[in-house]
């Protein structure tokens, strides 16, 4: 019968430490999913405003930092895709450049190859339509300044204006 007693109260105290464990567990579950919803609801990304001669020039002065930009579309590309350091496969991103700012109203068309643009090939899909020339504006994060240039990860392309129509003469 002593054997009996011991027997229940090993039984029930594991019982009530389960019990207890199973609890703790759910209450933080429930708090680390509370402060995830929160994070996420209340996060406002802000992205600072850059000229792309600026970011060329002085990559470093960006890395890891969100920017924002208008530009000139040139074209989409595989320039910088599949380039080790970079970790940025063809497979699932493509790449496009921009018109170089400082002579686009000289009437010359010159890419800022130096500034590489890297996208979701699933986010570019959505891009098809854009013709050189288009007006857009670009926000990402330079995420690597491999060779010295600047290499942006794009979360967003927004169509601002589409390029001039050509007068027939």
């Amino acid at each position: 019968m002593k054997n009996n007693f011991k027997l229940t109260v090993l039984i029930l105290a594991v019982t009530v430490a389960t019990t207890i464990s199973n609890v703790g567990i759910c209450a933080n579950t429930s708090v680390k999913d509370a402060k995830a919803s929160v994070s996420v609801t209340n996060s406002a990304v802000q992205y600072e405003t850059v000229d792309p001669l600026a970011l060329v020039a002085n990559p470093q002065n960006y890395l890891n930092k969100k920017i924002k930009m208008i530009a000139l579309f040139d074209k989409f590309s595989t320039i910088g895709l599949d380039y080790p350091p970079v970790k940025k496969s063809s497979k699932d991103y493509i790449s496009f450049i921009i018109k170089r700012p400082d002579v686009e109203n000289k009437g010359q068309t010159i890419p800022l190859s130096e500034l590489k643009f890297i996208i979701k090939r699933d986010k570019a899909e959505k891009l098809i339509d854009l013709e050189s020339g288009d007006k857009i504006e670009i926000k990402g994060t330079v995420f690597s300044t491999a060779l010295g240039d600047p290499w942006v990860d794009v979360d967003e392309v927004k169509m601002l204006e589409p390029k001039p129509a050509k007068s027939k003469k």
